[in-house]
């Protein structure tokens, strides 16, 4: 029987490197996204068998539901989630908007793929167990450090819907420990991916490490490295937490 581990954003730059990561790291993954053909572009690099590519719009309901049934059918399970799909909306040039300028088509569009797609996913995951448990299961969802700073080079609809995932983390992970699953959150800070490209050319880089005790931007291995850190059996004792991935830009 199949135990997937189900990536979600994972043509993107931080969702690619943790697909691979996981790859590598023996799991048979599902990799989702909005863009199919990237999705499986990543699929078909992977080392190893088994590995599939979905479309998949984590805004939606009834396709989250019909992604877990599709996969489960025929007694496959998905045992680990990593839900990395986001979106950060800012406008030309790179600007975030203030808060008095943000539309409430842009505020709802940021909470329905950030917080409520994790949401879907998480409530699906959890009655997916519920029905039919797995050892080991595991649940890493995605905050952010601009939730953790109030700031940073982010929108207001961006921190508040990274903010609503660290207390569903919370939440969530006391509910889950009944079944033996962990849920968990990683909350990176300037990672070298595409949304931070949004607002920071690579080139223009020193002029933010500065305020990164490291010295440097982090790379979407560097995140891949510490969901791969919460899938495994080190990780066992360790659920509602939030893990920072940020060269120490933000202690506590």
């Amino acid at each position: 029987m199949t135990n997937y581990a189900l990536v979600t954003g994972a043509a993107g730059g931080i969702g690619r490197a943790i697909v691979q990561r996981l790859a590598s790291d023996g799991f048979p993954v599902i990799a989702t996204d909005t863009n199919e053909a990237g999705a499986a572009e990543v699929v078909a690099s992977l080392p190893g068998s088994g590995h599939k590519a979905f479309a998949l719009d984590v805004t939606d309901e009834a396709k989250v539901q019909n992604l877990f049934n599709d996969v489960e059918t025929n007694g496959a399970k998905i045992g680990l989630v990593v839900a990395a799909a986001g979106i950060l909306l800012l406008r030309n040039g790179g600007q975030r908007p203030p808060l008095t300028e943000i539309s409430l088509d842009e505020w709802e569009l940021t909470q329905r793929v950030n917080s409520t797609g994790t949401f879907l996913l998480l409530r699906e995951y959890l009655r997916a167990r519920t029905r039919a448990p797995v050892e080991s299961g595991r649940f890493v969802a995605f905050s952010s450090v601009a939730a953790q700073l109030g700031g940073y080079r982010s929108s207001s609809a961006y921190i508040a819907s990274k903010s609503a995932v660290l207390g569903l983390v919370k939440a969530a992970a006391r509910e889950a420990a009944s079944m033996g699953v962990t849920i968990n959150a990683v909350a990176p800070g300037l990672i070298d991916a595409p949304m931070l490209h949004q607002s920071l050319d690579p080139e223009n880089y020193a002029s933010v490490t500065g305020n990164i005790p490291l010295q440097r931007v982090g790379s979407p291995e560097d995140v891949a490295g510490a969901v791969s850190f919460l899938m495994s059996k080190d990780a066992s004792y360790i659920t509602g937490a939030v893990i920072d991935v940020n060269g120490g830009y933000r202690m506590q």
